[in-house]
């Protein structure tokens, strides 16, 4: 069974890449003026958010510059150390909803530093995989088509980050 998963997860992508514009072509869509033109609006679409991206780039960069998050950690570390919750991951938790990149490397930090096999790196690779960038999706992707009010979306997306987070931390304890 693990090699025919093996085998489709190989041949997934590169199969899609054939089927969806021979299916196109047989229907008589034109392949290539369809791809050309969702090409044109993905670049208004990416011109478009370059302003979001920046903000959000700053905001970052000044919650981390200016050290709010360090005091953040250092104030609810003990709690979360009680509970089973190494400190050490606890910058993860806090940006991961903001930043993929800023994440991913304090991700690979965590795992330079601690070991690949370490309980850390698996904890920080669960919670890379169990979270999402939930306010980078609202500023760039809501931004980018003009939705204001999102606080619902908002709610339910760090409501969802944080129990990913917990999860991960708790599957990661019962499985390793």
């Amino acid at each position: 069974m693990v090699a025919f998963l093996h085998q489709v997860s190989a041949w997934a992508v590169p199969m899609m890449i054939v089927l969806i514009p021979l299916y196109a072509a047989l229907r008589k869509v034109p392949v290539y003026e369809t791809f050309v033109d969702g090409a044109k609006e993905g670049f208004g679409t990416a011109v478009g958010i370059i302003p979001h991206l920046v903000g959000m780039m700053t905001a970052i960069s000044m919650f981390r510059a200016s050290g709010a998050m360090d005091a953040m950690v250092a104030l609810v570390r003990p709690l979360f150390e009680r509970i089973g919750v190494p400190g050490d991951v606890l910058p993860l938790g806090l940006l991961r909803p903001i930043t993929g990149a800023g994440s991913l490397a304090y991700a690979t930090d965590l795992i330079k530093t601690h070991g690949a096999d370490s309980m850390i790196a698996r904890i920080a690779a669960t919670i890379q995989g169990s979270t999402d960038t939930t306010l980078y999706v609202l500023t760039v992707y809501f931004g980018a088509i003009g939705i204001r009010n999102t606080r619902y979306a908002l709610k339910v997306g760090l409501f969802s980050d944080a129990v990913g987070f917990f999860a991960a931390v708790a599957a990661c304890w019962l499985l390793f």
